[in-house]
């Protein structure tokens, strides 16, 4: 969906030891999931015949599905229409997948590490927060400063144990080719 979203994968990527570029895989965020239509009629089989796989937020399911029909698409019923064209859904979001897997603790660690810790404690003890479960907290805090999402996509996704790699972001990238013995 967004830069969010390309950040972390690239994350990953580069985790695994992959140069995207390298393999001609490219990951393009559309700023937002009604943008997929749009981005699907350009480079799917309407337009440049590329390889597509994607992400989206459970909130944006319908949108994508609409979109992807739209540009000659069409999934078939479930999550596992979706899928079986290389798109995967992340409940509820990107963010929240990644807190999930990594737990609340190993999050502020990371907040910590950045040198944002005190802005988050502050953040925590406004009015609306009180009260909110600290995965809620963690994940309303990566939204409110712009480039903050992108930049936690990245840190968060680096952090992540290759074990325990939420299957949404896992999947979209194993739907990228591979190098063959590492040559291209």
């Amino acid at each position: 969906e967004g830069i969010s979203d390309q950040a972390a994968l690239t994350a990953l990527a580069e985790g695994r030891g992959r140069d995207l570029r390298h393999e001609g895989v490219f990951i393009v965020p559309m700023g937002g999931a009604t943008n997929i239509g749009a981005f699907a009629g350009l480079f799917g089989p309407r337009g440049l015949r590329a390889r597509l796989a994607g992400l989206c937020d459970e909130a944006e399911e319908a949108d994508f599905r609409h979109g992807l029909t739209r540009a000659g698409l069409p999934p078939g019923p479930g999550r596992a229409g979706l899928e079986q064209l290389g798109f995967y859904v992340c409940v509820a979001d990107l963010e929240e997948e990644m807190i999930r897997s990594l737990g609340t603790g190993a999050v502020e660690q990371l907040i910590a590490a950045e040198g944002e810790l005190t802005r988050f404690r502050t953040f925590t003890r406004q009015p609306a927060q009180r009260g909110r479960p600290a995965e809620q907290q963690l994940h309303r805090f990566m939204g409110t400063k712009s480039g903050r999402k992108a930049r936690y996509g990245y840190v968060l996704a680096a952090a992540l144990d290759p074990t325990c790699i939420p299957r949404p972001l896992d999947r979209v990238l194993a739907q990228t080719p591979t190098p063959l013995n590492g040559t291209g």
